[in-house]
Formats: structure tokens, sequence, C-alpha cells
């Protein structure tokens, strides 16, 4: 018999709270009439409400379904979620993993920055919540009711650190977890979202579903950032043939039998001379593996657009 108590953070005053790995377990969880609190849902969870909650800062793993902060202000958080909504709120600052578009209501002075963060069992929890570490529209906000001549939101600093905003636990049961807001270390690739590209050419570069997608994707990364270029945008999404000749166009025939195996995951870099970087790092670092890379500086940007106009009507539906 779950008891709600055990799933719930009431009327607390300047405390440090907290769930670790493993106590939520996917249970519903409600935060409500905190004031000056630090508050830390190591775990994932069906739903999480926060209400009337002033000055808090606050950590919630991975939700399978929303996130709804209503009645909030001031407060600092780092959330994982498949929707996020706010109503009623006035300046919260978010590190923001979201699946699909963030939704924000008679809210203002929010600010959005990418989730960046690591421990241990994070990846298990993202997968239990059913959440793909590649599916995160954190800057792509949608202001339910927008003021005309104003702006309700925008994007925390480039050079935002986490600690800064939510600081690592300080009470003895919740610093068993080990931590780390190492941006290089974070489970969620960090993208620069709707931020200002500081090139014009992008890059797209496909995996396909096997034993190491995930790795390699990373790796890719890890290779592209490492040498300046810039991750844009990420996405885990399921083709089929016809979108497959949509994408891939003339290349289509070659990628069609490996999408039969599971979804796809692809990666947008931007940065002059991205394209060349792009394809001579996947002939040597993956060379047997089959990875889809823009062919030229010319194509690329058409099929940027081409993979993430399919991606987003897949992601509405």
């Amino acid at each position: 018999q779950v008891d709600p108590k055990d799933y719930t953070f009431s009327g607390l005053k300047d405390e440090t709270v907290g769930r670790l790995p493993g106590k939520v377990a996917g249970q519903q969880f409600v935060i409500q009439d905190c004031e000056n609190c630090s508050i830390y849902i190591f775990d994932h969870s069906a739903t999480i409400t926060i209400d009337d909650c002033v000055n808090c800062r606050i950590f919630l793993g991975p939700i399978k379904g929303s996130v709804f902060f209503r009645d909030c202000k001031d407060c600092k958080c780092i959330v994982a979620c498949q929707q996020f909504r706010t109503r009623d709120c006035k300046k919260l600052e978010v590190f923001l993993c979201c699946a699909t578009q963030p939704i924000i209501e008679s809210s203002t002075g929010m600010k959005f920055g990418c989730f960046q963060y690591y421990y241990p069992e994070l990846a298990l929890q993202f997968k239990d919540a059913g959440l793909s570490i590649f599916n995160n529209t954190w800057s792509n906000i949608h202001d339910f009711t927008p003021v005309s001549g104003e702006n309700n939101w925008g994007l925390l600093p480039e050079d935002a650190v986490v600690q800064d905003y939510v600081p690592l636990p300080s009470s003895e049961e919740l610093k068993a977890v080990r931590i780390s807001t190492d941006a290089t270390r974070s489970i969620i690739p960090i993208t620069r979202g709707r931020r200002q590209k500081n090139s014009d050419e992008s890059c797209l570069a496909v995996f396909f579903a096997g034993d190491y997608t995930t790795a390699n994707a990373r790796k890719l990364i890890d290779e592209m950032t490492g040498k300046g270029f810039q991750l844009v945008q990420t996405k885990e999404v399921s083709m089929k043939a016809e979108d497959a000749h949509r994408v891939f166009q003339q290349c289509a025939s070659e990628f069609i039998p490996l999408l039969e195996k599971g979804p796809v995951v692809a990666l947008e870099f931007s940065g002059d001379g991205a394209v060349e970087a792009c394809r001579s790092t996947v002939n040597d670092v993956f060379s047997g593996t089959k990875v889809f890379v823009s062919e030229s500086k010319a194509s690329a940007s058409q099929d940027v657009d081409n993979f993430y106009n399919f991606a987003d009507m897949q992601m509405g539906m």
C-alpha cells in the first residue's frame, strides 16, 4: 500500500530534503507550499506537481509524464520530463530536458538552459521513465499567453554553471548520491537549441539502431565538440522506408534495411567545415558502422531541414 506522505513534500521552510535513487520508483510526487528549501528527487516518477513554492532549489529526476509548476516564484530547477508546463509563475530558472515542446502560461521572467547532470543511476532512470536522452526541446518554448511587446521568457547565459543555481545537497543522506555537474559528463548531450549559431554551415549525422548506437552517437559528439564544432540538436525517432526517401534521398536504399532494427539517432553539428570534419571523423572512428553523413555543405542544410521537419511531424503525432 502506497502512503501518499512518502511521495509529498509539503509546508517546509529552510530545509534540505530529497529522495534517493529507488525510493520513488515511478510513483507520482507532490511538492507544495515550500519556502527557501533545497529539494532533490534522485529517481524517476510518473508525474510531479509543484505548487506555491517560493525561493526553492529543485532537482527532479526523469518524469515519465508531466511536470506542472503552479503559482511558484524565484525558484531554480533542474528538470527532465516528457511534458513541462507552468502556470502563474514568476522568475523560474530551469535547466530542462523535455521530450515535447515546453509550455508556459500566465508566467513571467522565465529562463531556460539545457539540462546537464550526472549520477550513476540516472541513465537507467531515463530508460525506466521512457525518455530518450536525445529528445530534448529545452529551448523551443511555447508561450500560451504572450503579451504584445513583452517577452515572458528567455535563455539562461550560455556559460551558466548548474551548481550556481542548484547546489549539491548538503544533507548527509543525500550526499551518498555521486553527482557530477561537469558538462562533459552530463547524461543529456548539451545542445545549443535555439541559440544563435556561429556559422551557417551545418551537418547532419544519423546513426542506425544497434547495440552501440548511444555510445557511438556520444563518441561522435565528443569528437566533434572537441574540434570546436557545436552540437545544435539531437533526436531519436523511428523511421519508415518512405521517410528514408524523403530524408536520405538518393542514398535511401542503402539505409532502408537498417530502419527495421529500431529508432535512429540524429545529430546536427554547426561550424565552418562541419561537413568535412564530420565525414572524416566518421571514416576514421566508425569505419565498420553504417552512418549517414551529409555529402556536402550545399546539401547539408537541406538534410537538416528534411530530417527535423519529418521528426517534428512524428513527435507531434
